[in-house]
């Protein structure tokens, strides 16, 4: 069965919440899209409640929710289309289409988007692998000789090394897929045994299908890389999308994914491997015949090069050569060109963190800062320099004319493992004795104060809007001044006894996920207005109000649990959407034997929905209450 066009379905949708340009955010769960609106007010409630394909609307826990029922994710990838909306359900930063500008501003959007979602667990990592390395080089603890040591190890490395499938969830959001596809595909890439099997299968001369070599990267495995899963994954994510055109709704949820990951995963390693590979064999020769030809050239552009390379997974194509040229000669300089650039970008970092006016650019340099002096570069080059793009410029400059001048040193390791502030006693030369560590400690400083002066001389660009945000905001306060009210006291919209909500027996609104707030086991069969507001939702079933205060409060009253499975059997609906009720106004009327006769219990949950614009909610303790006594208060600071 071909997928049915919701195309007209969609722009329908999209105009009547206020158009796309007012749409901050939107996902979808099993019935509803949930879109985050700027302003609710501009969404024609009535319309859209009457549109052919849409059932109902909801405004609950800060959403306006379009309930559309079995075929949301068709609707849903259709809204997307026509609203310009990113995979991951969100736009992007001020802007409301698909991602505009030149082929490197988009690789920069693609490449900080997949990254951007866990730079603080990565940043915690790097730090982690750099108590790690003091560990090693101050105790000279080990693996092998301190459980601790072992364990913090696995803390530190275990995010890197299994990176691939953190990127693949961050990259199915960009690339509109399911996210648990997309990490199966990852998961298979980095299965444990792979190497050994490849290993068993070459030796046999077995490791072929249909006459194309599998074969795995140059590092051995696709633990750490980034690249090779990105690219997965934006193959994946077509896949997916033909076969959801194609496939029977009825088996749609496992016919999708299964298609999907049997032909990515064997694709992946034919073919992504092999270029991977080969493209790898290429730059090694090319790094190879250059060092020949012009060590310090070949300083200077691994320097300035080396950045790009570990983001798309290149440096594994000289890594074998040092170890080659180290089991040789018990020393090796191919690397020592990139040596140095993670202290580039410590310099530019603290010169944004002292620039910048963004407290938020700030939060996150921070623990990217502590990561580059440890050799981690990753939370800072795609958490800040490279979205930035002029710092990450500056660090590659920096990074290829402190490279330049390692080669002219003629500079070597005489050992391998430790990065960061930590590689300098690995510089010590058996000859030269501490002369080269001393060289190296000279050009960290140089790398470091020359990034840093040249970022503070250049201006700091903004990530997340900067000053002209806040002058947006207070234009918008000017115009629509907001009053401020400390506290709001709720009267309860029923008589009858109190129950703490955590034990309403329905695990949604028990885990406070609708909000905060507080139940009523009724005594009679009628809910009141609890303060002057405007009806915002009556369901299509009447077993559920959804009111805003004039302070602001918005609040859910639901009567009974899965009382929708009544269809509007036993209640009737007093005011409609839109209507403008005064405190002690009878809103509803519900029969509770007919209730109690379906099995069901009638506990009903008051709720704020909007919690979160709150400091705290306030509850009564008291343990039967009537109709108008004090019930809740808001508080906001």
């Amino acid at each position: 069965m071909a997928k049915k066009d919701y195309t007209e379905l969609a722009k329908d949708i999209v105009a009547h919440v206020g158009g796309k340009e007012n749409i901050v955010g939107l996902k979808h769960c099993v019935t509803r899209l949930r879109f985050n609106l700027k302003d609710e007010s501009k969404a024609d409630d009535n319309y859209l409640k009457q549109r052919d394909g849409v059932v109902t609307v909801i405004k609950a826990g800060g959403q306006y929710q379009v309930v559309i029922g079995n075929h949301v994710p068709d609707v849903y990838e259709d809204v997307q289309k026509v609203a310009g909306i990113a995979g991951g359900g969100s736009l992007d930063i001020d802007e409301g289409d698909a991602p505009k500008g030149n082929l490197f501003d988009r690789f920069v959007d693609l490449i900080s988007g997949i990254f951007q979602p866990f730079l603080g667990p990565l940043a915690a990592a790097g730090i982690v692998k750099g108590v790690v390395a003091i560990l090693a080089a101050t105790l000279g603890w080990s693996s092998q000789t301190n459980a601790l040591y072992a364990i913090l190890e696995a803390a530190g490395d275990g995010f890197f090394q299994f990176l691939p499938i953190l990127i693949a969830f961050t990259s199915a959001r960009k690339f509109r897929m399911n996210e648990f596809t997309a990490a199966a595909i990852a998961t298979a890439m980095v299965y444990p045994t792979l190497p050994t099997t490849v290993g068993v299968l070459t030796k046999a001369h077995l490791a072929n299908v249909m006459g194309i070599p599998f074969q795995l990267p140059s590092s051995g495995s696709y633990l750490s890389t980034v690249m090779p899963v990105i690219l997965a994954i934006w193959m994946a994510s077509h896949i997916e999308k033909f076969m959801k055109k194609i496939t029977p709704d009825v088996v749609k949820v496992f016919v999708v994914p299964f298609v999907t990951i049997l032909i990515t995963v064997p694709v992946t390693f034919l073919l992504v491997g092999p270029i991977a590979n080969f493209a790898s064999d290429l730059l090694s020769s090319g790094f190879t015949s250059l060092m020949n030809f012009s060590p310090v050239l070949y300083g200077l552009l691994l320097g300035a090069l080396w950045q790009v390379l570990v983001m798309f997974g290149l440096h594994w194509a000289l890594v074998p050569l040092a170890i080659l040229q180290f089991t040789q000669n018990h020393w090796t300089d191919i690397l020592m060109g990139a040596a140095l650039p993670n202290f580039t970008q410590t310099g530019v970092l603290l010169a944004i963190m002292l620039k910048t006016k963004e407290q938020k650019v700030k939060s996150v340099a921070m623990p990217a800062f502590i990561s580059s002096i440890f050799g981690v570069t990753e939370p800072a080059i795609y958490g800040v320099t490279l979205p930035m793009k002029t710092p990450f410029y500056i660090s590659c400059a920096v990074s290829g004319l402190i490279g330049a001048v390692l080669s002219l040193f003629k500079i070597k390791m005489y050992a391998f493992g430790a990065m960061g502030i930590f590689q300098f006693p690995a510089w010590v030369s058996p000859t030269e004795g501490l002369k080269p560590m001393w060289i190296g400690v000279a050009l960290m400083i140089a790398a470091i104060v020359i990034s840093f002066a040249v970022q503070m001389m250049v201006p700091v660009p903004y990530l997340y809007g900067g000053p002209q945000a806040e002058v947006a905001a207070e234009e918008v306060k000017e115009v629509a001044p907001l009053k401020e009210i400390n506290q709001e006291i709720i009267a309860s919209p029923l008589s009858g006894e109190v129950v703490p909500l955590n034990q309403v027996p329905d695990e949604v609104f028990a885990s406070g996920a609708m909000g905060k707030g507080i139940a009523i086991n009724p005594s009679e069969g009628a809910v009141y207005a609890p303060t002057n507001a405007t009806v915002t939702l009556v369901f299509a079933t009447k077993h559920a109000i959804g009111l805003q205060t004039e302070n602001g409060a918005e609040l859910l009253i639901h009567v009974g649990m899965d009382t929708v499975s009544l269809e509007g059997n036993g209640f009737n609906a007093l005011v409609k959407v839109g209507d403008q009720v005064v405190a002690g106004q009878k809103l509803l009327e519900f029969d509770m034997d007919t209730i109690k006769a379906a099995g069901l219990p009638v506990i009903t949950p008051i709720i704020v929905t909007n919690t979160g614009v709150y400091e705290d909610i306030l509850v009564s303790q008291e343990e039967k209450i009537a109709q108008g006594d004090y019930l809740l208060t808001t508080v906001k600071v």
